[in-house]
């Protein structure tokens, strides 16, 4: 059996923080990200390009994303809600944009205060803004299809509906695809299910879920996405998170418990547990307050654990199948 390379995508900085109303000191921000970085992350959640009437949190957006890009191989995101953030995401230098289209009309008033139609829009237009008024196309544009699994006005959402979305922001041009469990109402059969038929649409289009805990099945999701074939997945550190316009909504998947859980199955993560719970017991100084979640740092690795080794590590004539 091949072991498979699995990207962790940590979005603590911005989801996680989204809901906290406590300002995290900026140079405390930027710690993490440090923290982030020596810990072996490919990819970060950075921040979110939102107006600081709504989320003040992400004041210091564009400071963030300059601290974060200047760190070797670690490829920095944010969430833009509408051409206007996007513009400023694309003027501060990330990597990636993070665009966002609800599975129903009124979670995509209440979360993005427009209709679905006008975040489609929106996203064609970032796209093109990042193709014709920046000539960057190194700038990743990812479709996010928020509570693909359900609203909490409107309950369990169809997958004709998801598939019909996915359509759409396939037209347009997105380079990437996130499966958003946004409010935690996905079970893992409905995950495999409804994965498998987005797999079928992609192709080669790099595919993550972005999976929350709410209800307890965050992790068996994780395994229901495997299952498909999905190797991207979006958590947070400590659990840190929810979101601010789904009721008694609770965080993302524990980062920590993700990790763990994928190398000790001979998933190769590339992370460093032990800088990983590091971070998190700086992250819990500076937030007293919040609950964090999770339970590999109160029970601690096996004895004996081992990591799993990368692909490029395993041997060419052991790369058998």
């Amino acid at each position: 059996m091949v072991l498979d390379n699995v990207r962790v995508r940590e979005v603590g900085l911005r989801d996680g923080l989204q809901i906290i109303r406590a300002f995290l000191p900026t140079e405390h921000k930027k710690a993490w990200v440090d923290y982030c970085s020596k810990a072996g992350f490919q990819e970060i959640e950075a921040t979110s390009f939102v107006p600081a009437k709504y989320i003040p949190q992400f004041v210091d957006a564009a400071e963030i994303v300059a601290h974060a890009t200047a760190k070797p191989h670690l490829q920095v995101a944010a969430f833009t809600p509408n051409v206007k953030g996007a513009e400023l995401a694309l003027a501060a230098g990330v990597h990636k944009i993070t665009c966002v289209v609800s599975s129903t009309e009124s979670f995509n008033q209440a979360n993005l205060r427009r209709s679905r139609a006008d975040s489609l829009r929106d996203a064609k237009e970032i796209i093109r803004l990042r193709d014709a008024e920046h000539g960057n196309r190194s700038v990743v544009v990812q479709g996010a299809l928020s509570s693909a699994f359900g609203c909490p006005f409107e309950g369990i959402v169809s997958d004709k509906t998801i598939l019909e979305l996915l359509e759409e922001l396939l037209k347009l041009g997105v380079d990437e695809i996130s499966v958003a469990d946004t409010v935690g109402y996905a079970n893992p059969t409905q995950v495999r299910r409804l994965c498998r038929a987005i797999l079928r649409e992609t192709g080669d289009l790099p595919v993550g879920l972005h999976l929350h805990d709410t209800r307890g099945t965050g992790l068996a999701n994780v395994l229901a996405g495997l299952d498909t074939g999905i190797r991207y997945f979006d958590s947070s550190l400590g659990g840190l998170g929810g979101c601010p316009n789904a009721p008694r909504a609770t965080g993302n998947i524990t980062t920590e418990d993700l990790v763990y859980m994928l190398e000790a199955m001979g998933l190769n993560t590339g992370i460093d547990l032990e800088i990983l719970f590091k971070s998190r017991e700086f992250v819990r100084r500076q937030l007293p307050d919040v609950p964090m979640f999770g339970h590999i740092t109160d029970a601690g690795l096996p004895k004996d654990f081992q990591v799993a080794q990368s692909q490029d590590s395993i041997p060419s004539d052991k790369k058998a199948s």
